[in-house]
């Protein structure tokens, strides 16, 4: 059976488009479900033009206790057994977290621990590499937990910081790796649950083998 994965994005949804387009027929993973937390988020039109559910959950002003409730009143309706976050800038709930432990991942757009945390996102992710002088970034994969950017890293990829970046070139080609890299991360994480067993990290040797691959 294959394991249901519901993706949390809060903008124009090009991960979540990338995680569409890598599915298959005989995959291990479907996506069963999009939210978000913008009512106009681009995300939604890419859901519906795939056939997607997709509800929106508004977290500003709210009680935490209460999104939490009904995002796990709306996953366990649609029996997801995996959060992907993709573009999803909110902080998840607690109880959320705690629900799906070792089954929500999270890409980042650099190479974490570094540039990471709360606000650390889109172009700010990119301006602050650039002003620090690193000759490289890049995509992160990692579980989350309840504080942004900190779970266990599953997979990364490096990119270079060429001369003379912009923020905007910069983003472009780190989110070219991202598209690449979450998938194939997904599934990882997806043969083991499909199997019974605990997703964990990949092994250095297979994050090798994946960086290698999408070169």
């Amino acid at each position: 059976m294959k394991v249901r994965a519901a993706v949390f994005a809060s903008g124009g949804g090009s991960n979540f488009q990338a995680l569409l387009d890598h599915q298959t027929p005989d995959g291990t993973w479907s996506i069963v479900l999009l939210v978000s937390d913008r009512e106009h988020a681009g995300a939604i039109e890419r859901a519906a033009a795939a056939n997607v559910p997709s509800a929106v959950i508004a977290t500003s002003g709210r009680d935490a206790s209460a999104v939490a409730q009904e995002m796990l009143e709306l996953l366990a309706r649609h029996r997801v057994a995996l959060i992907l976050l993709a573009g999803y800038v909110k902080l998840i709930p607690r109880e959320v977290v705690a629900r799906y432990r070792g089954r929500m991942l999270n890409v980042h757009p650099a190479l974490l621990p570094a540039f990471g945390g709360k606000g650390m996102y889109g172009k700010r992710v990119h301006t602050a590499v650039i002003e620090s002088g690193a000759r490289e970034s890049g995509a992160t994969v990692h579980f989350v937990d309840e504080e942004y950017d900190r779970g266990p890293i599953v997979a990364q990829r490096r990119v270079p910081v060429l001369a003379g970046d912009t923020a905007e070139e910069l983003a472009a080609r780190v989110l070219a790796v991202e598209h690449e890299l979450y998938p194939l991360a997904v599934d990882h994480v997806c043969q083991a649950l499909a199997a019974g067993l605990e997703p964990t990290p990949m092994t250095q040797s297979l994050r090798n083998t994946i960086e290698e691959s999408t070169r």
